[in-house]
């Protein structure tokens, strides 16, 4: 029979906090997000998408691929559509974010843009459509009505897997017409 030795257990190492646990990880922001002042601990590596969804309780912003590809999480920081599972929410100190509850609030009337989305049926299982929405928006909302090309070069940022984009591209060539022929006529 072999005896058998014990081996010896070595002592526990004292318990180290995560690096991101430490005061020096979190950071007070304050920004606007649609239209009402935010003030919020943030872990540093917190995505903005997480930010919004978990903390926020914003749903409408959907988190498809997390890398930045689908465009199903994107919304407006000061008006610019941006990608929000790429984003950290420290990077929005200062900024007026508007997410998809934005767009009609409450009982107010649709906009331009969900208008014509509805009228054209631009959406089908509606996963990718708050994306689509808020990129619509913001091209609706620049100074002059974009080209086609940077129409087709917005959307080219979205994946739908569901309408084949001809029903999105129609809803939003509607609301770039009802937008800027109201322009044109001073409405």
């Amino acid at each position: 029979m072999t005896a058998v030795t014990p081996v010896p257990v070595p002592a526990p190492r004292p318990a180290r906090t995560p690096p991101l646990a430490e005061p020096s990880g979190w950071h007070e922001i304050r920004l606007t997000v649609n239209g009402a002042p935010v003030t919020a601990q943030v872990e540093s590596r917190l995505l903005l998408s997480d930010f919004l969804r978990d903390r926020l309780r914003l749903t409408g912003t959907h988190v498809g691929c997390e890398h930045g590809v689908c465009g199903a999480c994107t919304i407006l920081v000061d008006g610019e559509p941006v990608r929000s599972c790429l984003t950290l929410a420290v990077q929005c100190e200062g900024a007026d974010l508007r997410t998809v509850e934005s767009l009609a609030p409450g009982e107010a009337p649709l906009t331009p843009v969900q208008r014509a989305f509805h009228e054209c049926h631009g959406m089908q299982c509606g996963f990718c459509t708050p994306g689509f929405l808020m990129t619509a928006t913001a091209l609706t909302e620049q100074d002059e009505r974009p080209a086609d090309t940077e129409v087709a070069d917005a959307l080219s940022g979205h994946l739908c897997r569901c309408t084949g984009y001809r029903n999105i591209r129609r809803a939003l060539g509607q609301a770039l017409d009802e937008t800027y022929d109201q322009a044109q006529r001073g409405e």
